[in-house]
């Protein structure tokens, strides 16, 4: 009788969910209105005063704020999201897509990913780029030279095959192994067939300190000689000497657009940023691979040689030793996560200290390098996206970077409500349409009728990033209804509502 009952109902309700009373923030960077809200079939049906629609479920939002889910286009889940599929820590900050591959590194069968990701359930849409570094490393390894003219073609090949399978771009890592080792000229070849398929070409850049403004400009020109939309990942000024140069970088990227190219930025909002320590040494250490890095670890006047250049390479970034770096994660030895390398010398030489640690196995480490005025700089501009460089964490393993965790509650949090950085329709607006217009991601950043129903309510006076530096496991709060694709929070857990999003030309 009552199954019966519950069916009749069902059957005779105008929408499966109806939200009434909230303040819709819908992801233009409009102001904001009153209306409620109705979601039939996993997407937005109707958007007004909805008087007298009946519902399968309802939610009083009692003049929270209701804004489009929001998109984080820099994550680095390879490793890690099938592990976690709820990815509670992205679900609670209020994310509702995301995009991975980022820094050149991506899975390369990017079909097979897909794949598994229709059978099995996530809490999150999830998109992928190919990664420059993992296409380059198969068909290469960690050789420091140039392609031949045989090896570019099978690169090209991968990532054609990618593009195919629903890559949104091409993404590199320039900075690390081994990319650094590419010239400008391999790259503009693999992002011309990104572009044929209407991809992006997003780049953490070789340089984010001294030679930033050398970085952006070959960033720049790679979109320019390709054809192709550029995205400049999480923009920073990483040394301390050049602190200030934020508005210069920018004037950069604007007189770009002046030009007609097609280029935007993202960026998170902490001083510090988070990688492997081996970006302490110069990168021809690790050149040929793990195998010729040991070798010349071995050799007492290469080894003396590599102190040197690190502690030279630290003292052009004016810093007088390595407090600045805290280890976050380091398998071989745990006992040191949340030590700075300065602690763990305990006086001693802190470059042989660091070739010690990636001779055990390597390790993550957190770097305090920012300035908080750059990254304020960085947040007011328009062109700049909001996101994580986040992946998809155990809770309470090692001492991640707390922005895995907090990203938009911070935004909202620090930069509208307390500091007034940024007014909030302008903040949703970088997690929201600015990204999903970035990345082609239709039906999705807006609150709009036959949008997907991607949602996010919260009390923005309440919503709170509780992640710190020295205590980063902890979930942002303030964000009480969480909907992907209609789908809401249940119990405590996640939604399944998450699908693979495949890019399409």
């Amino acid at each position: 009788m009552t199954t019966l009952l519950l069916t009749a109902l069902a059957l005779a309700a105008d929408y499966d969910l109806l939200i009434t009373n909230a303040r819709v923030v819908d992801g233009s960077g409009n102001p904001w209105y009153h209306a409620s809200v109705a979601v039939k079939d996993g997407k937005i049906a109707a958007i007004g005063r909805l008087t007298g629609a009946k519902a399968t479920e309802n939610i009083d939002a009692q003049g929270r704020v209701l804004a489009p889910g929001f998109i984080d286009v820099h994550t680095h889940l390879e490793g890690s999201i099938e592990l976690h599929p709820d990815a509670l820590n992205f679900h609670r900050d209020g994310v509702t897509t995301v995009i991975t591959g980022n820094c050149g590194s991506s899975h390369l069968d990017v079909a097979g990913f897909f794949d598994r990701i229709s059978r099995k359930q996530f809490s999150v849409n999830i998109a992928t780029f190919v990664g420059h570094n993992t296409v380059r490393r198969e068909i290469m390894g960690a050789q420091k030279r140039p392609a031949t003219p045989a090896e570019l073609d099978r690169m090209r090949a991968l990532v054609e095959k990618a593009m195919q399978a629903g890559a949104v771009g091409l993404s590199t890592g320039l900075e690390y192994i081994p990319g650094t080792f590419a010239p400008t000229d391999e790259i503009i070849e693999l992002a011309k067939v990104a572009s044929k398929y209407g991809g992006v070409y997003a780049s953490h850049m070789r340089d984010e300190g001294e030679k930033v403004i050398e970085a952006i400009e070959e960033t720049i020109n790679i979109g320019r000689q390709a054809k192709i939309p550029v995205e400049i990942s999480h923009i920073k000024q990483d040394t301390k000497k050049f602190w200030g140069m934020s508005g210069k970088m920018l004037e950069v990227i604007e007189s770009a657009r002046r030009e007609g190219l097609d280029v935007t930025v993202d960026q998170y909002p902490y001083i510090a940023y988070s990688t492997g320590i081996g970006l302490l040494v110069p990168s021809w250490a690790f050149a040929g691979g793990d195998g010729e890095f040991r070798k010349r670890l071995a050799d007492p006047a290469t080894r003396a040689k590599l102190r040197q250049e690190i502690l030279e390479m630290n003292r052009r970034k004016a810093y007088d030793d390595f407090s600045y770096v805290t280890i976050a994660n380091h398998r071989a030895n745990p006992a040191l996560i949340g030590q700075t390398i300065t602690q763990i010398a305990n006086g001693g030489d802190e470059a042989e200290t660091i070739l010690k640690l990636l001779e055990a196995g390597g390790g993550q480490g957190v770097f305090k390098a920012m300035s908080e005025a750059d990254v304020e700089k960085f947040l007011q501009h328009p062109l700049v996206a909001v996101a994580s460089d986040g992946s998809a964490v155990e809770f309470g393993s090692g001492q991640p970077h707390p922005r895995s965790y907090g990203t938009n509650a911070r935004v909202l949090a620090r930069y509208v409500r307390e500091r007034g950085v940024i007014r909030l329709e302008e903040a949703i607006r970088k997690m929201t349409s600015l990204p999903a217009a970035r990345f082609n991601l239709k039906g999705r950043g807006l609150i709009a009728e036959g949008y997907w129903a991607d949602l996010v309510l919260f009390d923005p006076n309440k919503v709170t990033d509780q992640a710190t530096f020295e205590k980063p496991h902890q979930y942002a709060s303030g964000f009480d209804v969480v909907l992907v694709n209609g789908k809401s929070q249940s119990d405590g857990k996640s939604p399944a509502g998450g699908q693979g999003l495949r890019h399409q030309p």
